[in-house]
C-alpha cells in the first residue's frame, strides 16, 4: 500500500526521529542476515494445501491494517459474523488477502480475532482462510517503516504478559522451561531514543522468524491459493511463480517463517515483482494493466478464470480489469489507509460474483464514472457486464 493517513502516526522514515529512522535501515541489515535468529530445533510440517475445490458460497476480504473496527465490518457485511461477533457464516469460505499488518494499533488484535473465527467457522462446515501480505513479510524481515506508535505500545503489553505467563510456567513442575523470546536481542540500539527501545525489541521478539506470534498466526497463512476457479495472491503473479510451484511457495514461505530458512524471505517475495508487492494488474486505469501477461498466466493454472489481489488501494471500491479477470480488493479501508467505506467480493455458484459495500451512493458513482469516465479506461464493476454491487448496511 501506498497511501496512508497521517494522523495515524505511522513510524516511516519520514516521520520517525532521524535517530530511529536511521535504526530501522539498520535493524533489517542486521535481522535478514541472522543476527536475531533464535537457535531451536526445527519440527517438521505437514504439506499444505494450496488448492481448494469452488465452495457454494466465496467471500473474499481485503488488507485489514490494524483497524479491528472496520475488520468487523467487513465480516458483518458478508453476514460471517453476529451481533456478539461469533461466526454466522455457517459453510462459507472466506478468504482474507492479507496486510493485518502495519498502521494501525490493533494487529495482534486482529490475529486473535481471525484465529477464533477460524475455529468457529470449522464447527459450522466452513473456513477462513489467510494470506500473508507484503506486510507481514516486511515485519518479519524486520521492516517497521509503517509501524504506528499504537501497534509498538500493543507489542509492548503482549511482550509484559507473554513475560508473565512464561514465569508462571517455570513454577510448574515437570513443564519445559519456556524459550525466552528476547535471546540474541539486544537491549537498546544505537541513535534509537530510549523510549522506542522496548517497544521495538518487544516487536522483534514477536514478529522475527520462529517468534511466538509469528510462528502462531503467520505461519499458519497461505501466500497464494486456489479456490475453484479463482486464484488468490496479495500482490499477483507471474509465470515464473507458477513454474516454480505454488505448493512450494507456500511451503516455502510457511518453512521461512518458522524459522528453518534464515532471516531474509524467499526471492520470490521480495521486490517489485515479487508475489506479496506485484502492481501488474492492479492499476485502477485498465489501460495500465498488463492483460495479455494476465491472460498467459491465468492459462498456466489449470481451470483458472480469474486472479484476486490486494495490496493497492483502489479508490472507487472493489472493481475489475481485463474482462474481470483481475478482480482487485483493497479498498483502503483502515483509518491508517484512507479510512475507506467496507466492502467484501461475494462469489456464488449460482449467482457469480458481487460486491457487498457499505456504501448507500456506490451505484450512482459506479455509474456516474461508466457515463463520463470510460475513456479513461477506468476499471470498474459495471453492473451489466461484471459483477453486481449490493448495498449492505452493517
Amino acid at each position: 500500500m501506498e497511501q496512508k493517513n497521517q494522523s495515524s502516526s505511522p513510524l516511516t522514515c519520514e516521520n520517525l526521529p532521524s535517530s530511529l529512522s536511521s535504526f530501522v535501515d539498520t535493524f533489517v541489515d542486521f535481522s535478514v542476515s541472522g543476527l536475531f535468529l533464535p537457535q531451536h530445533p526445527q519440527i517438521p510440517q505437514n504439506p499444505l494445501q494450496t488448492d481448494f475445490p469452488a465452495p457454494d458460497r466465496l467471500v473474499a476480504i481485503g488488507d485489514l491494517h490494524g483497524d479491528l473496527q472496520k475488520s468487523k465490518q467487513d465480516f458483518r457485511l458478508a453476514g460471517l459474523i453476529d451481533g456478539s461477533d461469533r461466526w454466522s457464516g455457517g459453510s462459507t469460505t472466506v478468504v482474507q488477502i492479507g496486510d493485518v499488518l502495519d498502521r494501525g494499533g490493533e494487529e495482534l488484535k486482529i490475529l486473535y480475532f481471525l484465529e477464533k473465527l477460524k475455529r468457529e467457522a470449522v464447527k459450522s462446515g466452513g473456513q477462513l482462510i489467510t494470506l500473508n501480505g507484503n506486510h507481514e513479510i516486511m515485519n518479519i524481515e524486520g521492516d517497521f517503516r509503517y509501524v504506528t506508535e499504537k501497534g509498538l505500545e500493543e507489542f509492548d503489553v503482549w511482550a509484559y504478559w507473554y513475560d508473565i505467563g512464561n514465569k508462571m510456567k517455570s513454577l510448574c513442575h515437570g513443564l519445559e522451561i519456556p524459550k525466552n523470546p528476547f535471546h540474541g536481542i539486544p537491549l537498546s540500539f544505537n541513535r534509537v531514543p530510549e523510549e522506542f527501545s522496548h517497544s521495538i525489541r518487544a516487536r522483534i521478539a514477536a514478529l522475527r522468524p520462529d517468534g511466538p506470534i509469528s510462528r502462531r498466526f503467520l505461519s499458519n497463512n497461505l501466500t497464494v491459493l486456489v479456490v475453484g476457479d479463482s486464484v488468490f495472491v496479495h500482490g499477483g503473479l507471474l509465470a515464473e511463480h507458477v513454474d516454480y510451484g505454488l505448493q512450494r511457495i507456500n511451503e516455502e514461505v510457511r518453512d521461512w517463517i518458522n524459522g528453518s530458512m534464515g532471516g531474509r524471505a524467499p526471492q520470490y517475495c521480495r521486490g517489485r515483482n515479487a508475489v506479496v508487492w506485484l502492481r501488474k494488474f492492479s492499476d485502477e486505469l485498465a489501460k495500465n494493466c498488463d492483460c495479455s501477461l494476465l491472460e498467459h498466466v491465468l492459462a498456466t493454472i489449470p481451470g483458472a478464470k480469474r486472479m484476486i489481489m490486494g495490496h493497492t488501494i483502489q479508490e472507487t471500491g472493489i472493481n475489475g480489469v481485463c474482462d474481470y479477470r483481475a478482480i482487485r480488493i483493497d479498498v483502503g479501508m483502515s483509518k491508517g489507509c484512507g479510512n475507506g467505506l467496507p466492502e467484501v467480493l461475494e462469489i456464488n455458484k449460482d449467482s457469480g460474483l458481487r460486491v457487498l459495500t457499505s456504501n448507500p451512493v456506490y451505484m450512482n458513482k459506479n455509474q456516474s464514472f461508466a457515463d463520463g469516465r470510460a475513456k479513461e479506461g477506468l476499471g470498474l464493476l459495471i453492473p451489466e457486464q461484471g459483477p453486481k454491487q449490493v448495498e449492505v448496511k452493517a
